[in-house]
């Protein structure tokens, strides 16, 4: 069980007014002859790369977007979406646009969800927290049950972390209230280290390839199960075993580090994952020591600047704090 911190549920963070950048971004939409409907439509069509898509995102008909798209072309010069064979996608200047149309909706959103303060007891805010499966499935509970205990109507909202979060980290930051990830990931300045792990190898428990030790040579020969195909998104744990020389050998790669469980058992195949997930893995998972020295992963809550002065962001990162006691408390 989480105890709250005395007074948890009771502060109320400090005064906080809409930041002028905010407001400008509303005054610029209203002087192009625009509405905050158009910067929607348009965040939902580059996201989508469909109008059927969009439609479907923001529960609207699709008249209204293709209405909503000819006049964003009319607006912008540019096609925006063009067709592919069978689908559509985006023009080079729509790709530069994307991260911009995402930084001005999270804008419009902060204008309209700013509160005078942030009172954890009353609020109906949802925080959205970007992780991989590794940090919900560690992190992620202890951080429920505190906002359960303390703030009965907030809600979160976890999505996966994909590859643009690597590669727009800046701009894709601004859009979500903070992400789960280790270090060596993102550049940001501002974190809140939660907890540490380390890396460990796992095989079908009933693997004959392989003893209770492992050795560097049968990272070499034994096929591998890899986590996330995109190389930036590959695991600290990973990207070492290379430096080190082993070339694994892919059998498999999984956008997960959980889908690895159900992926190993009756195969030749091994893995390295965080070993506070391989502990929950179940009996027909071996878990054994990397044959090197792994380093360290330090999981961290990660965010923008741009959050440091929202009262109620303040009340999230103050939790936070608490999750790494609990984390910490559980090694």
């Amino acid at each position: 069980m989480v105890n709250i911190p005395p007074g948890y549920s009771d502060v109320v963070f400090a005064p906080h007014q809409p930041d002028s950048g905010d407001q400008r971004c509303n005054d610029a939409l209203l002087s192009f002859g625009l509405d905050s409907t158009h910067l929607q439509a348009l965040h939902a069509l580059l996201d989508e790369r469909s109008v059927t898509g969009a439609a479907v995102l923001l529960r609207r008909t699709q008249p209204t977007l293709s209405k909503a798209l000819s006049q964003l072309r009319k607006h912008f010069g540019d096609p925006l979406l063009e067709r592919a064979g069978n689908h559509y996608r985006l023009t080079p200047f729509a790709e530069r646009l994307r991260p911009l149309a995402s930084a001005a909706v999270a804008a419009v959103e902060r204008t309209f969800a700013a509160e005078t303060a942030f009172d954890p007891r009353t609020s109906t805010r949802t925080f959205t927290i970007v992780s991989s499966d590794n940090g919900i499935g560690t992190a992620g509970a202890a951080l429920l049950r505190l906002v359960r205990n303390s703030a009965p109507e907030v809600s979160l909202r976890f999505t996966p972390a994909t590859p643009r979060l690597l590669d727009e980290q800046d701009d894709y930051l601004r859009t979500v209230d903070g992400v789960l990830l280790p270090h060596g990931f993102l550049d940001s300045a501002r974190h809140h280290d939660l907890y540490t792990d380390r890396w460990v190898c796992v095989v079908a428990a009933d693997n004959r390839l392989v003893g209770d030790l492992l050795t560097m040579d049968d990272l070499s020969r034994m096929p591998w199960v890899a986590t996330f195909a995109n190389y930036l998104g590959r695991s600290p744990g990973w990207r070492q075993m290379e430096l080190l020389g082993v070339s694994p050998r892919i059998a498999a790669t999984a956008e997960s580090f959980l889908v690895v469980f159900w992926l190993l058992p009756e195969t030749d195949t091994i893995a390295i994952v965080p070993a506070r997930l391989a502990a929950a893995a179940g009996p027909g998972i071996r878990v054994l020591d990397c044959p090197f020295d792994a380093v360290p992963l330090i999981e961290a809550f990660w965010w923008h600047p741009v959050h440091d002065v929202d009262p109620g962001h303040q009340w999230l990162r103050s939790l936070m704090g608490h999750v790494s006691d609990v984390m910490e408390a559980t090694r």
